[in-house]
């Protein structure tokens, strides 16, 4: 199954959230009520006020200057307008100078450990070799959670006993990387709030270590968030950016919300890429983002 049908099943609740009222919108008149109305289930779909305002700003200004008159044009340009939003940044991984590491960063329970177990699948399926880091030392059985995503992908994985120096989890696996010429090591931490000083320390103390170890090394900080949460996700992405200095985001649980709009409040407010979106339980249901089959399953 390809990312469109994917992603059309995981925004099946979105779409029966606001799905109708798009097709009712679109098979009116573009007159005033129907702008008021599109800012409107723009909201209800999580895009968030000041995203929905301007897109439907946009859409009217557009109208006018390119004397758009049917509401088939205009879902058109509004396809548009929303995949230029998502389309920010780069939306692969950066793996050009190998070993990369990717630390992945989030609250608890977003599902960093999934993610991981996922990407690591998906990256050793197209023929890298993968390491996992179990940074994850403070939450008890993080790692044994990791290490069964290890044994399923079939990739190495660096731990050490709970309560470890994650720093020195990550120091271990580095150096395993380098003996062992791997490719991409994917970095589980713990989860992290913005106000728990000491835990975002530790997040600086480890980015020490990768800069110290692998100084020229592709370096991603991909920030999870559970999709369910809507525009609370969407706070929880600000305060990491400030904090952590994001390269990218994985949405993960698209499936299970009505709020699929989250997606683009959150690529047009942070200004950094949505690089995977999890649709599923399934090893394969972590998919890298496509704006454009997004947008058209969205609407």
């Amino acid at each position: 199954m390809g990312f469109f049908e994917k992603i059309r099943q995981g925004l099946t609740r979105t779409k029966e959230n606001i799905g109708h009222s798009f097709d009712q919108l679109f098979a009116g008149e573009l007159d005033d009520d129907f702008y008021d109305s599109l800012e409107e289930t723009l909201i209800l779909s999580d895009m968030g006020v000041d995203t929905a305002m301007e897109v439907s700003g946009e859409l009217r200004r557009r109208a006018k200057e390119n004397k758009i008159r049917t509401t088939a044009d205009a879902r058109e340009a509004m396809k548009d307008i929303l995949t230029g939003l998502l389309s920010v940044g780069e939306g692969n991984l950066d793996l050009e100078r190998r070993p990369t590491v990717c630390l992945f960063i989030g609250v608890n329970g977003v599902g960093k450990t999934t993610t991981i177990g996922k990407l690591a699948a998906r990256l050793k399926g197209e023929g890298l070799r993968v390491l996992m880091a179990a940074g994850d030392t403070f939450r008890a059985a993080a790692a044994d959670q990791l290490t069964i995503w290890s044994e399923r992908a079939g990739v190495d994985i660096v731990r050490q006993h709970e309560g470890a120096d994650p720093a020195a989890v990550v120091f271990d696996a580095l150096s395993a990387a380098k003996a062992r010429n791997t490719d991409v090591v994917l970095v589980d931490t713990a989860g992290r709030l913005h106000n728990k000083q000491n835990l975002m320390n530790e997040l600086n103390k480890i980015s020490r270590v990768i800069d110290r170890e692998l100084p020229e090394a592709s370096r991603e900080t991909l920030l999870v968030l559970d999709a369910t949460t809507g525009q609370n996700g969407l706070i929880q992405a600000r305060q990491f950016k400030e904090s952590a200095g994001l390269t990218g985001v994985v949405l993960t649980k698209l499936d299970g919300t009505a709020k699929g709009g989250i997606v683009i409040a959150i690529a047009k407010e942070l200004g950094v890429p949505v690089k995977f979106i999890g649709v599923g339980e399934g090893v394969d249901d972590l998919m890298p983002f496509e704006p454009e089959s997004f947008v058209e399953a969205l609407l």
